[in-house]
C-alpha cells in the first residue's frame, strides 16, 4: 500500500515530468502505478489512505461474547480445570451439553493465553543435545552399552556389556552375563580402571539412559574411580553412535552365529574371539584402516607414515598413473561426540575446501 507521502511525491514527479514534456502513461509505468490510480488520487486531493472499502469479514457461526465467557467459565470450573479439551467437550456430551468443538475451545483459551499444560502430571521437559566430547588421545572418552544375545529357549537373551575408547575404538572391557545389572558394570568398569591404569578424572564415560547405566552402584563406582558420567538423550539413540555402529558390526560380520547361544560360555567364547578379531585384525575405517589395537598403542602413525612413503614411491615411478595426489594417509587427530551443529557446517566446509 503506498502512504500519503509517496502518493505526493509521486504526484509532484508527474507533475515535473509533464513539464518538461514526457507523456504521463510513460511516466508512470516507469513508477510503476496505474494512471487511473493517478487520477483518483488528483481528485480526492490525496487526502486518504485508499478508495476501496476493506472487507470486514465475520463468520456466521462465530461465539457471541456471551458464549466465549461462558465456554472460559466452564474450562476453569474445578471439575475442567486439569483437562485438556479433548477430555472437556466428550464429558459435557455426556452430559446432555454442547457448548463448541474441541478446535473452538482451544481456539478461545489460546485467545485469553490460558492454553497452558492443563494436567495435573509433570508437563513434558525439553531434552537438550549432551555436551560436545572430543578425545586427541585414548583413554580419555569411552562409550558403553548393553546388547541382547538370543539364548536357545525362545524370548531369552543373554547380556553383552560392551566399553570402547572413542578414539581409538578399542573394546577396553567386556563381559556377557544373565541380566541387565549396574553392579555388573560398575565391576566391568573396576577392571578396566586397573587393565588402563586411569587416573580419576582422565576419563568421560558416554551411554544411553538405560537402568544399569543410571543404577546406583554403577554412578557410585564411577564417583569413586573419578571417571565423568554423559548421558544420551531419553530414546535418542544418535546420541551414542559409536557403541551402536559396534553393535551393527558384530551382528553383521559373517562369523556371528546363525543359530541361537547354548549357554553363557559358548556366547562368552564366541565374543572372546569377536573382540581380539576387532582389536587386533580388523582395520577401522574410521581410523584410517588401521586397527584399534594399533591406534590405541600409538603405532598407528608410523603404520600410515609407511604407507604415505610407499604411494609416493609409486607415484615417483609411474606418474602418468596419477591424476591428482596420492590417496590420504594422515592420522586422525581428533574424535568427536556429539558435536555442536557449527562444529559440524565447519568441518563440512574445511572438506568442501580441501577438495
Amino acid at each position: 500500500m503506498i502512504h500519503l507521502l509517496e502518493r505526493q511525491r509521486i504526484l509532484q514527479w508527474v507533475d515535473e515530468a509533464s513539464a518538461s514534456g514526457a507523456r504521463i502513461r510513460k511516466a508512470c509505468d516507469l513508477l510503476d502505478i496505474s494512471p487511473r490510480s493517478l487520477q483518483r488520487w488528483r481528485q480526492s486531493g490525496a487526502v486518504v489512505e485508499d478508495g476501496r472499502i476493506r472487507r470486514q469479514f465475520v463468520p456466521a457461526n462465530k461465539l457471541s461474547e456471551i458464549e466465549r465467557e461462558q465456554l472460559i467459565q466452564v474450562a476453569n470450573s474445578e471439575r475442567f480445570s486439569g483437562l485438556p479439551p479433548t477430555q472437556i467437550v466428550p464429558i459435557l456430551a455426556e452430559q446432555g451439553r454442547y457448548m463448541a468443538s474441541e478446535s473452538t475451545f482451544y481456539r478461545v483459551l489460546r485467545d485469553k493465553q490460558l492454553l497452558q499444560h492443563r494436567q495435573a502430571s509433570r508437563p513434558a521437559g525439553v531434552t537438550h543435545q549432551p555436551k560436545a566430547l572430543v578425545a586427541d588421545a585414548p583413554n580419555q572418552l569411552y562409550s558403553w552399552d548393553i546388547t541382547y544375545l538370543p539364548q536357545a529357549i525362545r524370548g531369552l537373551f543373554f547380556y553383552l556389556y560392551l566399553f570402547m575408547d572413542i578414539f581409538s575404538r578399542k573394546i577396553v572391557g567386556w563381559q556377557v552375563y544373565e541380566q541387565e545389572s549396574s553392579e555388573w558394570a560398575s565391576e566391568i568398569m573396576l577392571d578396566i580402571v586397573q587393565c588402563e591404569a586411569l587416573k580419576p578424572g582422565q576419563v568421560t564415560l558416554h551411554s544411553d539412559n538405560g537402568g544399569p547405566m543410571k543404577g546406583a552402584t554403577m554412578l557410585a563406582t564411577l564417583q569413586k574411580l573419578g571417571v565423568v558420567p554423559s548421558f544420551s538423550r531419553p530414546s535418542v539413540s544418535n546420541d551414542n553412535p559409536y557403541s551402536e555402529s559396534l553393535f551393527k558390526t558384530m551382528k553383521y560380520c559373517p562369523e556371528y552365529p546363525a543359530q541361537a547361544f547354548v549357554d553363557l560360555d559358548q556366547a562368552r567364547q564366541w565374543v572372546t574371539g569377536f573382540v581380539n578379531w576387532y582389536n587386533h585384525k580388523h582395520r577401522h575405517s574410521g581410523i584410517n584402516f588401521v586397527t584399534p589395537a594399533q591406534r590405541h598403542a600409538g603405532l598407528d602413525n608410523d603404520i600410515l607414515a609407511q604407507r604415505k612413503r610407499v604411494y609416493e614411491m609409486a607415484k615417483a615411478r609411474h606418474p602418468e598413473r596419477w591424476s591428482s595426489q596420492t590417496r590420504n594417509w594422515e592420522s586422525i587427530s581428533m574424535v568427536s561426540l556429539n558435536p555442536e551443529k557449527s562444529t559440524k557446517v565447519n568441518d563440512a566446509n574445511s572438506k568442501l575446501e580441501a577438495a
